[in-house]
This record gives C-alpha cells, sequence and structure tokens, in this order.
C-alpha cells in the first residue's frame, strides 16, 4: 500500500479568511472551493509525512501545521508586511532548519521552515 496523499483540514467560521490567510502567505492555488470547503496547492509534489512530537524543539509548543518553503526569509517578511503577529522569531535551530511560528486565524500554531539557508 502506499499512502498517496495526506491533507490538512483546518476548521473555520470564515471559509475565504482563511483562504485569503494562506493563499496570501503562501501563493497557493485554489484546486477546489465547494463553499464550505475550499483546498489549496502548490502545484509542487509533496511528500507524504506525520510528525508526532511531545514538543516543538528550542522549549516552543508543538506546531499544528509545518509548512516547508525554499525562501523562509521571505516568507517571514512577507507575513510581516501582511501585519501578522510571529509567535517565535525566526531562528535558526541546531538541527538544520531555519523558521518562524505564527497563528493563522483560526490559531492555529504554524511552523515555517526552510531546511539550511534561506
Amino acid at each position: 500500500m502506499t499512502v498517496k496523499r495526506i491533507v490538512s483540514n483546518i476548521a473555520a467560521d470564515s471559509v475565504e479568511e482563511l483562504r485569503k490567510f494562506y493563499s496570501d502567505l503562501f501563493d497557493l492555488d485554489v484546486v477546489m472551493d465547494h463553499g464550505w470547503i475550499v483546498t489549496l496547492a502548490s502545484g509542487e509534489t509533496a511528500l507524504t509525512q506525520v510528525s508526532i512530537a511531545s514538543e516543538g524543539g528550542s522549549g516552543t509548543a508543538v506546531p499544528d501545521l509545518s509548512i516547508e518553503v525554499d525562501n523562509v526569509d521571505a516568507v517571514y517578511r512577507r507575513a510581516k508586511d501582511l501585519g501578522h503577529r510571529i509567535e517565535y522569531d525566526l531562528t535558526d535551530e541546531p538541527w538544520g532548519v531555519r523558521r518562524f511560528y505564527l497563528l493563522d486565524p483560526t490559531g492555529k500554531l504554524i511552523n515555517i521552515l526552510s531546511h539550511g539557508t534561506g
């Protein structure tokens, strides 16, 4: 058996508000929209992964969602420009990722990261 995809579902009172948050911050495209559910995608092939954690590392909380990007510095700047409050500042972690945390409009803790630099 092969897992082909894992989809993160986020409950939201305002689907449109959350669609805007994720599409504006990550340049994601709407690939399905039924009004009550909208699915966003990057067009890239992503690995299927599930992480199980007792902490988020470096003394942080376990994030609800981790999003790897090719340039975390650019997303960090965009998040600041869009007025999003940073929960854990941009940091080079000892295990080789550069990351920051922020909250989405539903209060989900999002870990945004790149491996290596940038």
